[in-house]
C-alpha cells in the first residue's frame, strides 16, 4: 500500500528518492518515490504551520513544540512561499505519471492540481490563501488572527498537561505578533492597491473593537483555559492570561484598529475583485480553486439563474399545498420566516432550546447513516455556538473537523447572533448539511482511512467538501426524514434555493461588477431575506459561493449516470465518494467510475 514507510522517511531519503531516474520504473517504485515526495512536502508545509499541527493531533513528540507556537503570518513568511511553491511543483513534475500505478496516479493528479494553482496565485502577491478563505483581504470580518486565535485556543488547543497549559500562555503571548503581522501585511497589501470595501472594513472594526474591549478575565478563550485546567487538576494561570490579554494584546488590537480606520479612509464601496489589480484574472483563478472545474463566470451565472427558476417552482407547490398562495415565492418565504410557530426565543433560553432541537437532530439522523454508508465514522459530533465576539461577520453555520487520532471531536457551529435566522423549518436540514452525513461525518470518514496516505485524508477542495454538504442534504431527504413535513421539505428546498442564488450573485459582484446594494436586493426578490452578511461574505471570499451548488451538481450528476448499471449499489457508490478522500471534481469521476466499474 502506499502508506508504507510512510512517517520513517527521512528528508535525506526524500532527497536521494527525488533524485533518481523517472524511466523504466515499476509503478510499486514510481509510487515509492511519489509518495515519499508528497509525504516530504506535507511534512515540510506541516513544520510552517504549528496550528495544522494541532488541529490534526500531530503536535505530540518531536513535534511537541509546535503546541506552544502561533504561525508566522508576516510579509517575508507569505514571499517565501513563492519559490517553495514553485519548487514544490518541479519536483513534482520530475516523477514519471506515466509510470504509476492507478492509485499513484490519481494522488498525483491531486497533488499537481493544487500546486499549480499555488504557482497560478504568484500572481497576486496580495492574495492570502486562508483555509476556506481564499483572499485578497488578510484581515476581514471573516479572518485574520483576531478571529482565528482565539476560538483556536479556545476550541483546538488541548488542555491536558501542565505543559498544556504553559504552551497556551506561549501562544497568548504570541498573538500580539500574530496581530502585527497581519496588521503589517494590510498596510503592504494596501499599497499594492488591495484595500477591502468600506463596509468589510465597517464590519471588521466593530469586531475588532468588541474584542479588544472585553476584559481579559471576561474573554471566552481565558474562561476556557480556567475551566479545563480547573477540570483537570492543573493550575489555571487565569488572572496571569487576562493580564496578558489586557496588556500587549489589547495593545496590538488597538494598533489593528487603528490601520482598519487609517484604510477606511481610502476604501470605496464597489463590492467585487474588479477593484483589485487584475481583478478579472484573479476572480478566475478563484472559480477555479473553488469549484475545481473550468467554467467560465458567464457558465456559473447561467446555471443558477436556471436552477433558481426551476427550485422557485418546486417551492411554489409546496406553500400553495399548505395554503400559502398569495405573493411571489420569496415574499411567502419571507412571511414563513416570521410566524411566531417557527420560532425560538432570542434569549439565552431560546438559543439553548435551539441547540437541543439541533443535537437531537443530529442524534436521529446519525442513527440512519448505517442504511446508505458501509462505514461509519467513530468519531464524536459536538454543536457549539459561533463565539459572540465574531458571530457578527461569520457564516451561519460551519463545520471544524476532529483530530486524526479521534481525541477531539468534530465541532458543528452555528451563529445565533439572532434565533430569527434560524426558523425551526430551517434547521433539519443546516444539520444534514454540517453534520452527518455532511461534513463532519465525511470528514471523520476520510480522517480515518488509515489505507489512505495522511496528505491525502486532510485538506482538500471546497467544491468536492461544500458539494458534498449539499448532496447530503439531498440524501437525507432520500432518507425520507421530511415524511409528513412539508415545511421541512420547504426548508430542504429553500436551502437549494439560497445555494443556487449564490450562484448568480457571486458572478454577479465578481464578473459584473454588481453592488452589495444590488446583490442583497437580488437575494430579497427571490429568497425572501437580504442575506446581507452573507453578501459581504462573497465579496471577502471570492469564488467560494460557487463550490456548494456546482460540486452537488456534478456529484448528483455522477450519480445519475451510474445508478441504472446492472448491479449498483449505493453504499458502495457513497464508499467510492469519500474513501478516496477530498479530491477535484474531474478527478473524482474518474475515480469513481474505476471503483464502480471493478
Amino acid at each position: 500500500m502506499l502508506d508504507r514507510r510512510r512517517l520513517m522517511l527521512s528528508s535525506a531519503g526524500l532527497g536521494l528518492t527525488a533524485a533518481l531516474p523517472a524511466v523504466a520504473q515499476t509503478p510499486a517504485f514510481e509510487d515509492d518515490r511519489l509518495d515519499a515526495l508528497l509525504q516530504g512536502q506535507f511534512e515540510d508545509g506541516l513544520n510552517r504551520s504549528p496550528e495544522s499541527a494541532t488541529s490534526l493531533g500531530l503536535d505530540v513528540g518531536a513535534r511537541a513544540a509546535q503546541r506552544g507556537r502561533l504561525n508566522d503570518r508576516s510579509v517575508a513568511a507569505f514571499q517565501a512561499e513563492v519559490p517553495r511553491n514553485r519548487e514544490r511543483l518541479d519536483r513534482l513534475r520530475a516523477i514519471s505519471a506515466e509510470a504509476l500505478s492507478p492509485e499513484g496516479r490519481l494522488s498525483f493528479d491531486i497533488a499537481l492540481f493544487q500546486r499549480e494553482l499555488a504557482v497560478g496565485y504568484a500572481r497576486f502577491p496580495w492574495h492570502t490563501p486562508d483555509g476556506w478563505r481564499q483572499t485578497p483581504y488578510g484581515v476581514s470580518q471573516l479572518g485574520g488572527a483576531y478571529a482565528t486565535v482565539p476560538d483556536f485556543l479556545d476550541s483546538t488547543h488541548p488542555i491536558e498537561t501542565e505543559e498544556d497549559v504553559v504552551a497556551f500562555l506561549n501562544r497568548l503571548d504570541a498573538f500580539p505578533t500574530a496581530l502585527d503581522q497581519d496588521t503589517e501585511r494590510m498596510l503592504a497589501n494596501a499599497e499594492m492597491g488591495v484595500i477591502a470595501p468600506d463596509f468589510v472594513l465597517d464590519k471588521t472594526r466593530l469586531q475588532l473593537t468588541a474584542l479588544r474591549d472585553q476584559p481579559g478575565e471576561e474573554q471566552a478563550m481565558i474562561r476556557s483555559l480556567v475551566r479545563r485546567s480547573t477540570e483537570k487538576g492543573l493550575p489555571n494561570f487565569g488572572e496571569g492570561a487576562a493580564r496578558m490579554f489586557d496588556g500587549r494584546v489589547r495593545d496590538a488590537l488597538t494598533r489593528q484598529i487603528a490601520a482598519v480606520e487609517a484604510l477606511r479612509l481610502r476604501s470605496s464601496h464597489q463590492a467585487g475583485v474588479l477593484r483589485v489589480p487584475d481583478g478579472e484574472a484573479y476572480y478566475a483563478l478563484n472559480l477555479r480553486n473553488f469549484t475545481t472545474t473550468d467554467y467560465s463566470p458567464a457558465d456559473i451565472h447561467r446555471i443558477g439563474l436556471e436552477q433558481v427558476a426551476d427550485l422557485q417552482n418546486q417551492i411554489d407547490l409546496l406553500l400553495k399545498g399548505e395554503g400559502y398562495t398569495q405573493g411571489t415565492v420569496a415574499e411567502r418565504l419571507a412571511g414563513l420566516r416570521t410566524e411566531a410557530r417557527f420560532r425560538f426565543a432570542n434569549t439565552d433560553a431560546g438559543r439553548e432550546e435551539l441547540l437541543a432541537f439541533v443535537n437531537a437532530e443530529m442524534a436521529s439522523i446519525r442513527a440512519r447513516m448505517p442504511e446508505v454508508f458501509p462505514r461509519i465514522p467513530r468519531n464524536d459530533f459536538l454543536v457549539r455556538r459561533v463565539p459572540p465576539a465574531i458571530e457578527a461577520g461569520a457564516p451561519g453555520g460551519y463545520a471544524q473537523g476532529g483530530s486524526l487520532d479521534g481525541s477531539r471531536p468534530g465541532i458543528y457551529y452555528i451563529n445565533l447572533r439572532d434565533t430569527a435566522e434560524w426558523p425551526r423549518w430551517t434547521l433539519k436540514t443546516l444539520t444534514y448539511h454540517e453534520a452527518a452525513p455532511g461534513h463532519l461525518f465525511q470528514g471523520a470518514l476520510a480522517r480515518e482511512a488509515g489505507e489512505l496516505p495522511i496528505y491525502r485524508r486532510v485538506g482538500g477542495f471546497s467544491a468536492y467538501g461544500e458539494g458534498w454538504g449539499l448532496y447530503s442534504e439531498r440524501l437525507a431527504d432520500e432518507l425520507g426524514v421530511y415524511d409528513g413535513d412539508p415545511f421541512g421539505r420547504i426548508g430542504y428546498l429553500e436551502s437549494f434555493l439560497f445555494r443556487a442564488c449564490r450562484l448568480v450573485v457571486d458572478t454577479g459582484l465578481h464578473a459584473q461588477d454588481w453592488s452589495r446594494e444590488r446583490a442583497i436586493q437580488y437575494f430579497t426578490e427571490n429568497v425572501g431575506d437580504p442575506n446581507e452578511a452573507e453578501v459581504e461574505r462573497y465579496c471577502v471570499a471570492p469564488g467560494q459561493a460557487c463550490s456548494y451548488k456546482i460540486g452537488e451538481t456534478f456529484i448528483t450528476a455522477l450519480r445519475g449516470s451510474l445508478k441504472d448499471r446492472p448491479g449498483f449499489d449505493l453504499k458502495r457508490f457513497h464508499a467510492a465518494v469519500i474513501d478516496g478522500g477530498n479530491i477535484p471534481l474531474t478527478i473524482l469521476e474518474r475515480r469513481v467510475r474505476a471503483a464502480m466499474a471493478s
